[in-house]
């Protein structure tokens, strides 16, 4: 009986016994084999940047606020501002949508970003393409679409390969900060912790903010220190700045 429950992927309880077995998973292995991979082949290194989201929170508000009802509604989180922040810093950085292999370093052409979303049977990334073209209702749509068949498992393969940087918020768990594994052959993820409230130096004196922490996975071997921190810089600028997201190009 255990051993037909192990086969088949179901916990396999002994009577007595002091713990319960879950058999892995396709899944749980490729994605255990992936991350092991990845710590001892990727030489890491962490940036880590505060962005007040003050001015981002209240123009997401407003936003929202003023969407339709019915067909065209939509409702605009915070991660939607994100990944639309890091696809415009990428266009401003491009050497930080990079990947490594034995002969070269590969620069992508298009913010293709990765967003982690957790499922039953672990994590996967799937793909929002051409992000920094899209606009944010655009934006949101696709990843509120990705992430919900995802987790059903109905996604197809090409709609979880081939991205060339990859988002992780935590955010939503009360996270402060937190630093994330490269996800090969890219060369950074970026780390999204929850945005509170915090004491703030202005000027001379102490004031409250709502401060988001980001940490910023990056393989030193194709993406130097200073081009790090450069992209970082830009992803607070936007961060912090939202209208300059609202200027680039592309309708809401």
């Amino acid at each position: 009986m255990a051993r037909e429950k192990a086969r088949s992927g179901v916990a396999a309880a002994v009577p007595g016994q002091a713990y319960t077995e879950f058999p892995h998973t396709t899944m749980r292995k490729v994605i255990a084999e992936r991350l092991s991979e990845a710590k001892r082949a990727i030489p890491h290194f962490y940036l880590t940047i505060d962005c007040r989201v003050d001015k981002l929170l209240e123009t997401r508000k407003v936003i929202n606020a003023k969407a339709p009802e019915g067909e065209g509604a939509f409702k605009l989180s915070l991660n939607d501002f994100v990944v639309k922040a890091v696809a415009l810093a990428l266009k401003e950085v491009p050497e930080a949508n990079a990947s490594w292999n034995d002969d070269a370093v590969r620069l992508y052409n298009s913010a293709d970003i990765a967003i982690a979303v957790a499922t039953p049977g672990g994590l996967i990334t799937p793909v929002v393409r051409a992000a920094d073209a899209k606009g944010l209702v655009e934006i949101s749509n696709e990843i509120k679409d990705l992430a919900a068949r995802a987790r059903e498992g109905k996604l197809a393969p090409e709609e979880y390969r081939g991205g060339g940087f990859t988002i992780s918020n935590l955010g939503m768990y009360g996270i402060k900060s937190f630093s994330a594994i490269i996800n090969p052959p890219q060369s950074c993820i970026l780390a999204v912790g929850a945005a509170e409230r915090r004491p703030v130096a202005v000027g001379e004196a102490l004031g409250v903010a709502t401060v988001m922490t980001c940490t910023l996975s990056v393989d030193h071997r194709s993406v130097d220190g200073a081009v790090a921190a450069n992209f970082l810089a830009a992803f607070k600028g936007y961060a912090e700045e939202p209208l300059t997201m609202l200027l680039q190009g592309q309708s809401l």
